[in-house]
């Protein structure tokens, strides 16, 4: 199967967490935005159709044959099971995909680190909004995501969160440490040091070989103020 994944050009954000699962994978696939206006011509093309019958609300999409999977929880448990990435019994596809959504919650909160009263406004709109927000986000919710997930890693046996299964959901473990990282180098040194099992299928995904390669490769876009995770010194005081 080739896939092809919709996302915004410029920007890791959402998409992202796609990305690792198909380059993990090694499955075929076609970052199609990223290929000039032609291919943001064809993404919008296929959000403004309201002809069709199940038309994606936003992206990221991924198309597979005829088949359209909207929202990254629903397109990684789409991957799961069709790239080794999950185990194909129900009780093991349900868990991850619990999992994911867990992170999906976290991925909200972390956006609203800097657009915490409308993604409408600049940063600039909303920077007394956005500290406030952001000092209870470390203080309190951050560690409170990361400690669940350690629990969820102690209770697997580890060193995944399937245990000794591989699953896109550690892809995505490793993209949160990864994002929280470069957006609050200061804060996360304490709330690493609670999370050892975290952090360390952190440092194994960006070890196998498929990854490594990617992350090296010009396919990874760089973290920048315009994605989900964006380092804006004074959030991180």
């Amino acid at each position: 199967m080739r896939y092809e994944l919709y996302y915004w050009s410029d920007l890791q954000g959402r998409g992202e967490f796609i990305r690792l699962a198909l380059e993990e994978a090694g499955a075929p696939y076609v970052d199609v935005a990223r290929k000039g206006k032609r291919g943001m011509a064809a993404m919008m093309k296929i959000l403004q159709d309201r002809r069709g019958k199940r038309p994606p609300f936003a992206p990221p999409f991924l198309k597979a044959g005829n088949v359209v999977v909207a929202q990254t929880a629903n397109i990684l448990h789409y991957l799961g099971a069709r790239t080794g990435l999950c185990p194909r019994d129900e009780a093991s596809r349900l868990w991850a995909h619990q999992l994911q959504l867990t992170i999906t919650d976290l991925v909200v909160e972390i956006h609203d680190t800097h657009h915490p009263v409308g993604s409408g406004l600049y940063y600039e709109d909303q920077k007394p909004e956005a500290k406030r927000f952001t000092g209870n986000f470390l203080s309190e919710r951050t560690p409170k995501y990361l400690s669940y997930f350690e629990t969820v890693l102690k209770k697997s046996g580890g060193p995944y969160v399937l245990g000794r299964k591989f699953s896109y959901v550690d892809l995505s473990l490793f993209q949160l440490v990864a994002g929280l990282r470069y957006a609050f180098p200061n804060a996360m040194k304490p709330i690493e040091k609670k999370v050892q099992r975290v952090v360390k299928v952190h440092d194994l995904v960006i070890a196998r070989p498929r990854i490594e390669a990617y992350l090296n490769s010009d396919r990874r876009l760089a973290f920048n103020e315009m994605g989900i995770f964006r380092h804006y010194p004074e959030l991180d005081e």
